[in-house]
């Protein structure tokens, strides 16, 4: 895609919504890693249906492992994948006292070594948690950036990297959000809103669907 249609999508995502927030619910930044993890193949409502009350009682890892795997395997059972979830929580929980004063840390290979914490989840805490302008590439921001035309790539690695060639600085803070939202709320996997779409005459997509019979 020209690099200034790149620069006119991004430009009216940020008229749109100037400051996007992550949609999950936290209150340091241990409930926010924790969530991260919670998230995985799991909409972000179910998860704050569930952390609301769990947060109230372990938004610490100490208090998380005294709560222990299998209380907070019933507490998180609503939601996928919740025995592997459960088991992470408290594993990385574990490590972060023993190995990292209780602090979440600030480096991306040690984020990645904790239990349930990949790439994705990683950079999601960084943006999200600590301002830093990266891009994480969940299956909303693959499907939309493909989809589009911002970039064309087979897998989710490759398409992270090309993103973060073609997205200008200014707007790399927010530009997971801003896909993330799209994603998730217009340009959805199935049935994308292309009536609704504030880029609709930027997009790339040859399967565009109006509704209306005499839009562009």
């Amino acid at each position: 895609m020209d690099s200034k249609k790149v620069e006119l999508i991004f430009e009216k995502f940020k008229q749109s919504n100037p400051i996007p927030k992550i949609e999950l619910n936290y209150t340091n930044h241990f409930t926010l890693l924790v969530a991260i993890v919670l998230s995985a193949r799991t909409t972000d409502v179910s998860v704050n249906k569930i952390t609301k009350e769990l947060f109230s009682i372990a938004d610490t890892p100490e208090k998380m492992l005294d709560l222990g795997q299998n209380e907070l395997r019933k507490r998180i059972s609503s939601i996928g994948l919740y025995n592997s979830k459960a088991k992470n929580i408290i594993e990385l929980s574990k490590i972060l006292v023993e190995r990292h004063d209780s602090k979440v840390p600030t480096d991306f290979d040690d984020l990645v070594s904790l239990p349930g914490v990949g790439r994705k989840s990683a950079n999601v805490f960084l943006n999200s948690g600590l301002g830093v302008p990266t891009l994480a590439v969940d299956t909303h921001v693959f499907r939309v950036s493909n989809r589009v035309g911002l970039v064309k790539e087979k897998d989710v690695f490759k398409t992270e990297q090309s993103l973060l060639n073609v997205v200008l600085k200014k707007y790399l803070l927010y530009a997971h959000h801003w896909l993330v939202l799209h994603g998730r709320y217009v340009c959805k996997a199935q049935k994308p809103s292309c009536d609704t779409c504030i880029i609709h005459d930027l997009c790339e997509f040859e399967g565009k669907r109006y509704n209306i019979v005499d839009r562009p």
